[in-house]
């Protein structure tokens, strides 16, 4: 079904002799995207699509127009990178001179944010009917009636078939995604990876939200039977988004979600889930959706005779995906949102083998282990290279955040500190030694330690301090062997352990630095204790 738009693209000063496809629905977008030779439906009916070069986002060719509204309000540095008005005024002239020689466009009027009160209109417009698939899927679809008088505030243009020129446009390289805050204006070309799209609606959220005293996160989230809602912050590889799907809690969703005064609730509509090595006996709920029409699979290899899917090979790339309307997902919530948090849970997947399974944080630990955002993986896949390699993303999410870190990590902190919120640090990682020698933390462990934050029963248990990190740890938990709660215990040499524990102390204490004179003195205490 088509719905005609309420504003034209004409009224926002583009003009086309394109044949306009408006707010298609999802089996229309996917003829068109047949029909074109864009992509091929697999046995079940997902339609597979290749994004050639761009498997994942070009965070270099990122930029953000630097002007009287982001000069002072913009975390300048190696993630928001500039852009001059001048160079961006060119590049938007080329932009809409290109817009205007196509024959076709597909156009979607879409919400970022699932909470009335706090949400943006945003405008799509693609050359791919994938694309506006993809994008449809992502994000909040508004009904027929919010359609008749949708008035676009943010305007996303994405050609993948154009091309920037460095001289003219100050980019790096041909490919180009150009935030214009103060036009409300986003130009993607060069690259056919679909994320750029959805990250561009994050990253507006994130620079508006904050001002209206709204917490905007990069967590997953879920609510309990007892109706209290958790979020689930951590990098890739750390479980957020396994941890978050239990079929016992209804999903709100898998990766970005605000805090209002009344509600977490969900910034999209759909889930953007990793499909590299995905089994159904791992992830039953996620294999399903590929096996449904609608579904949008990005470079997952198929026989082309039987039209089966490999989710084993990586030969297109490493970071397949799978777009699909959060609906396809069993128990999620009706309207996308829940109550206020009354969990936090900080996942790291720590490759040294230091913390503990679980850590009870305070307000000040809490905020510094938010702008800490630490994970540690394996530095090679060499044989024989075995030491960990630490990763800090401050907010669990910098690529993704404009403004200064300490703006959500003060918001993160009040909001705890105001609703009385419990935080936790898991690790999902190693114990009994560090990567090449310990073993991974057993799931079962991590599952029995996390329902028991979440259902209030460990906070009846002893605690002891950690004498590296200082947050509280617990002695024993019904179910859990002790042994592993004291990881120091668990190696087999603990002065090895000791050298370890302060290395990763260390690290910790460097790459803080850069906030210690944004954050308070309670949080500066809270840092781990180098010896």
């Amino acid at each position: 079904m088509t719905t005609p738009l309420a504003a034209s693209m004409s009224s926002q000063g583009i003009e086309t002799k394109a044949q306009i496809h408006p707010n298609l629905g999802t089996a229309e977008l996917v003829e068109h995207a047949l029909a074109n030779g864009e992509g091929r439906l697999a046995k079940h009916g997902p339609l597979v699509v290749e994004t050639g070069q761009h498997t994942g986002r070009s965070a270099k060719d990122k930029y953000i127009v630097r002007d009287e509204t982001t000069e002072d309000t913009v975390w300048w540095g190696k993630v928001n990178v500039s852009m001059t008005p001048e160079h961006f005024a060119a590049l938007k002239e080329d932009f809409l001179a290109a817009v205007g020689d196509k024959e076709t466009l597909y156009v979607a009027d879409l919400f970022g944010g699932s909470q009335p009160e706090h949400r943006v209109n945003v405008r799509v417009i693609n050359e791919l009917a994938w694309h506006n698939l993809f994008i449809r899927t992502l994000l909040v679809r508004p009904t027929a009636d919010e359609l008749s008088g949708f008035d676009p505030e943010y305007t996303i243009i994405d050609l993948p078939s154009f091309r920037a020129d460095p001289a003219r446009h100050g980019t790096r390289s041909e490919t180009v995604v150009a935030v214009n805050l103060k036009e409300k204006l986003i130009l993607i070309g060069g690259t056919k990876y679909a994320g750029e799209m959805k990250k561009s609606v994050f990253g507006i959220l994130n620079y508006l939200l904050p001002t209206k005293g709204v917490m905007p996160m990069h967590c997953s989230a879920n609510i309990g039977q007892d109706g209290k809602t958790a979020v689930f912050f951590g990098l890739s590889g750390t479980g957020k988004t396994t941890l978050s799907a239990d079929a016992s809690r209804t999903l709100i969703g898998d990766d970005e979600h605000g805090w209002s005064d009344t509600a977490v609730f969900n910034f999209e509509g759909g889930c953007y889930a990793k499909m590299i090595r995905l089994s159904e006996e791992a992830e039953p709920e996620i294999y399903a959706t590929t096996r449904k029409f609608g579904t949008v699979l990005e470079n997952v290899v198929m026989d082309e005779n039987t039209r089966e899917l490999d989710f084993d090979d990586n030969s297109l790339a490493e970071n397949t995906r799978g777009a699909y309307p959060i609906e396809a997902i069993p128990n999620t919530s009706a309207d996308n949102l829940g109550p206020v948090p009354s969990n936090v849970i900080m996942l790291t997947a720590d490759a040294f083998g230091v913390l503990p399974p679980i850590s009870r944080l305070t307000p000040d630990q809490a905020m510094y282990h938010f702008l800490s955002g630490y994970t540690a993986k394996v530095a090679g896949t060499e044989i024989g290279v075995t030491e960990p390699e630490a990763t800090f993303s401050t907010c669990f999410g910098a690529p993704f955040m404009p403004r200064h870190p300490s703006v959500y990590g003060n918001l993160l902190k009040e909001r705890i500190a105001k609703g009385g919120v419990a935080c936790w640090l898991v690790n999902t990682g190693w114990t009994g030694g560090k990567y090449g020698v310990g073993n991974r933390m057993p799931i079962k462990a991590t599952r029995a330690l996390l329902n028991a934050a979440l259902d209030g029963s460990l906070n009846n248990a002893e605690f002891r301090k950690d004498p590296n990190f200082g947050f509280e740890v617990p002695v024993a938990v019904p179910g859990v062997d002790s042994a592993i709660l004291d990881p120091r215990s668990t190696w087999a040499d603990g002065e090895e352990y000791d050298a370890t524990a302060q290395k990763l102390v260390r690290l910790f204490v460097d790459n803080f630095a850069e906030f210690e004179a944004h954050v308070d003195e309670g949080v500066r205490q809270s840092a781990p204790t180098a010896a």
